[in-house]
């Protein structure tokens, strides 16, 4: 079966020829209206058999234009469901996009790309994009890797540390000991900070991990009231796939959270 990108591409020369037909058409009517302006008698009539053999060309283009598109709806969703993920892939490796699949997700820091079978299309962190074309959806992708984020990791660290605090008040037990503070199980932190209603559909375990991640390795570790961040592992008894949060950093590596403390000021 015809890849989305050949099936793209061929829409796309299809619907070239059809605009370039369509300018010898304005080009011609511009010369009649010309020839008519001027009252030249020859002119109009070479003006109108070029007019009308322009035309015959583009009804010839807007046809195969218009039947450019090879795919019945059952075809494009079974190409999307077969095929789609790969052809990304493919299209991200021309340009130099590193990508990786993890858990039925595209990974391309700091992108997480969610496929929407039924949709024919993609989410892109929060954003759902049908603008699926590989190439074009890669370009997108690499083009967001080379701009500001708009991550807010310091609103981020602020919010873990209100919940770290409240879950810490309430002298829960099954909290590890840790030497400066409890360790509190990450699983514990997702679901307060995804309590209400809807909210875990549109901020998910990979979505939260990525977060993790992105102020783990930038560096901002200490929230305004002085208390400092850390990330203890899953160490000792075997935790369930459940307590982990794992994310794919830009190299491929595989990261796990386990835990999170804050040591220091009133933590």
């Amino acid at each position: 079966m015809t890849s989305f990108e050949q099936a793209f591409g061929n829409a796309e020369s299809a619907a070239e020829a059809a605009r370039k037909s369509a300018s010898q058409v304005v080009s011609q009517a511009k010369a009649l209206t010309k020839a008519a302006q001027s009252g030249n008698v020859a002119a109009i009539k070479r003006s109108q058999e070029k007019l009308k053999e322009a035309l015959a060309e583009l009804e010839r283009e807007v046809s195969s234009a218009s039947a450019s598109w090879p795919f019945t709806n059952e075809e494009e969703k079974r190409q999307f469901d077969d095929g789609y993920v790969a052809e990304l892939q493919n299209a991200a490796d021309e340009i130099g996009l590193k990508m990786y699949e993890r858990d039925g997700l595209l990974i391309s820091y700091p992108s997480i790309v969610r496929m929407l079978s039924t949709d024919c299309a993609v989410r892109v962190d929060r954003k759902k994009v049908s603008t699926i074309r590989p190439s074009y959806l890669a370009g997108l992708l690499l083009k967001d890797q080379n701009k500001s984020s708009g991550f807010p990791p310091q609103r981020f660290l602020e919010t873990l540390y209100a919940v770290y605090k409240e879950i810490v008040s309430e002298g829960a037990s099954g909290l590890a000991q840790g030497s400066g503070g409890r360790v509190v199980p990450l699983a514990r932190v997702y679901r307060l900070i995804t309590a209400l209603p809807g909210i875990s559909r549109e901020y998910d375990r990979a979505d939260f991990a990525r977060d993790l991640y992105k102020l783990d390795s930038e560096g901002i570790h200490r929230a305004k009231s002085g208390a400092t961040v850390s990330f203890p592992s899953s160490t000792g008894t075997r935790r369930r796939s459940s307590d982990l949060f794992s994310f794919v950093g830009p190299d491929g590596n595989n990261v796990e959270y386990y835990g999170i403390r804050f040591t220091g000021n009133d933590a």
